[in-house]
């Protein structure tokens, strides 16, 4: 029997609560993770920012690693090899080696989060099948988002930074208990494969690149440029993360029903708008309705673009795509934070947003080689039996 329009399976649900489980112990840590670095190891406020970047650099460059291991190992090993990354990290961290630890730990953290999201998201779309991928993917960033929300929480319940560590450990334990009952039927294709770069992946990685120079923007700046403005940052941000979740939780599914670009360039809209009116540093409700409009508009973006790569793209190589794709924001993250800091410092935090909004206007544009006529492309044949969880699930 085939999976109903109501439910998608005890499995996959599983597979997305050790989604939210790992990411859960990666919030637990963020928050006491400079304090303990500048407190704790008497670091500087530049070895701060070190520690906290390197996480980016070693997750781009292990982007390249975690698409071909989920492809050519499973699903389930990309995931297991993740979650023993973040776990290894929550037990670096402890080590009494002073600075040293704090980046060992973040290295296997950046390793660890590559792997477990590529893993995550390729099985995710398998399990639901290929025409459910939007709604699958809504389902994964739900975990993230989710585990990420709440992680800050429980760490500051738990008080001190070597706990929040041992937490993190713990979760990718219970997470590895959660897939351990999770059968896998994706048969992975053991054909030697040389790297290559996909032409048809540039640009939509292009897209979800601009799309996300607002991120920094949003995490970095968005309390400092509000608190002169009815000190509406706290509200601000908290209401952009849930918004987000519960977009991509209750209307995920929406670029699987409806064309994808209409769900992606409506995101853009919602994005530019919402930034534009941030960027005048309004007070207090309307800074809030702003920062509501850019959540529920950068709802969409990511799983319209992944959507369209991922049903041109065969079974065995979806793994690949998805880490192939999150490379880009990655590496537009980073570019942008420097940017936004530079014109932060030179021309005030309203350049940041201004920043922002114009990289959504490129995203726009790239986005025209990303879905048109992409409609009209021809999907794969699965080239494995990954398909077959669709079958079976039932």
């Amino acid at each position: 029997m085939g999976l109903s329009a109501h439910t998608l399976g005890a499995r996959f649900w599983s597979l997305i609560a050790a989604t939210f489980l790992g990411f859960l112990g990666i919030g637990t840590v963020l928050p006491r993770l400079a304090p303990h670095v500048r407190h704790d190891l008497g670091g500087t406020d530049q070895t701060v920012g070190f520690v906290i970047g390197i996480f980016s650099l070693v997750a781009l460059g292990s982007r390249f690693f975690s698409g071909p291991l989920a492809d050519n190992r499973g699903r389930k090993t990309a995931l297991f090899v993740g979650l023993s990354s973040c776990g290894l990290a929550g037990l670096a961290y402890l080590l009494p080696i002073g600075i040293t630890a704090a980046y060992l730990g973040r290295i296997l953290q950046g390793f660890g989060e590559a792997c477990l999201y590529t893993g995550a998201a390729a099985w995710a779309v398998e399990i639901a099948g290929i025409e459910r991928s939007s709604q699958a993917l809504g389902y994964v960033s739900t975990g993230i988002w989710g585990g990420i929300s709440v992680g800050p929480v429980v760490g500051h319940w738990l008080g001190t930074f070597e706990l929040a560590a041992l937490m993190q450990t713990v979760c990718a334990v219970a997470a590895v208990a959660f897939l351990s009952r999770i059968p896998e039927t994706y048969v992975p294709s053991h054909a030697p494969r040389r790297f290559t770069i996909p032409r048809h992946q540039i640009m939509p990685g292009i897209a979800m690149g601009f799309v996300n120079v607002h991120y920094p923007v949003i995490t970095g700046f968005l309390i400092l440029h509000l608190a002169n403005h009815g000190n509406s940052g706290p509200a601000a941000f908290s209401t952009y993360a849930a918004v987000i979740l519960l977009s991509r939780f209750f209307l995920g599914g929406l670029p699987d029903r409806i064309p994808s670009g209409v769900t992606f360039y409506g995101g853009l809209v919602c994005m530019a708008v919402g930034l534009s009116i941030l960027a005048t540093g309004p007070e207090t409700a309307v800074a809030i309705g702003a920062a509501a409009i850019l959540g529920f508009g950068f709802s969409f973006p990511w799983a319209s673009v992944a959507t369209v790569v991922l049903r041109k793209t065969p079974a065995n190589e979806r793994g690949s795509a998805v880490s192939f794709l999150s490379a880009f924001y990655d590496l537009f993250v980073g570019i942008s934070s420097f940017g936004a800091g530079a014109l932060a410092k030179r021309h005030g935090y309203s350049s940041a947003f201004v920043m922002a909004v114009i990289g959504v206007i490129c995203a726009a544009v790239a986005g025209r080689w990303v879905f048109f006529q992409a409609e009209d492309q021809p999907r794969p044949q699965a080239v494995s039996s990954s398909e077959g969880e669709l079958q079976s699930e039932l």
